[in-house]
Order: structure tokens, then C-alpha cells, then sequence
């Protein structure tokens, strides 16, 4: 029996703080977006809620977690493309910069 090298071990992805949900929740409440995102959150949180019960897993809701705090740390740079007069007709879809949610 062999031990694993160090340099193949995996990392456990960061697991947000117990009282991150519900600090993201009051920053997208305070938000200008709020109207579409706050809901938009509360959809994701619901459906990972129900996706943790099945899997007895908090990988749903911490997937959530880290994609809503993601978007809302890119929130000023992308006010300030948009601020800056740029037209960008095309697009690229979150899930190909943040890889596919479970």
C-alpha cells in the first residue's frame, strides 16, 4: 500500500461562512439590481435547498453562495464597460467562465 504524493492531493473547494447567505441576501436587497436579482438568488437558493436534500450534500448551496458572491465582486467592472460606452453585442455565458453548476 502506496500513499498518495502530495501534489495529487485535492482541495476541498472553500466552503462559504454559516452566515454567508444570509450577507449576500442583504447586499443584493441593497443593490440597484435588487428587483431582478434578489429573486433570481431565491430561485438558485430553493432549487440547491432541494437538491442538498436529495444528495444529503451542502455542495448545491455552497455552488450558490460562491457564484452569487462572484457576481456581485464583477458587479462594478461591469458597470463600468458598460459606463464606458463600449457596445459588446456578443456575450459570453457565466456558466462557461464559471464551469457548470451541479
Amino acid at each position: 500500500m502506496s500513499a498518495q504524493p502530495a501534489d495529487h492531493a485535492t482541495v476541498p473547494p472553500y466552503a462559504p461562512a454559516p452566515g454567508a447567505p444570509a450577507e449576500l441576501r442583504a447586499l443584493l436587497r441593497a443593490d440597484r439590481r435588487a428587483d431582478t436579482w434578489v429573486p433570481a438568488f431565491e430561485r438558485d437558493w430553493a432549487k440547491a435547498l432541494e437538491d442538498a436534500r436529495d444528495s444529503f450534500s451542502l455542495t448545491p448551496l455552497h455552488d450558490v453562495v460562491r457564484t452569487w458572491q462572484l457576481r456581485v465582486a464583477a458587479a462594478p467592472a461591469v458597470d463600468a464597460f458598460m459606463d464606458s460606452g463600449r457596445d459588446e453585442s456578443g456575450f459570453v455565458d457565466l456558466d462557461d467562465v464559471l464551469g457548470r453548476r451541479r
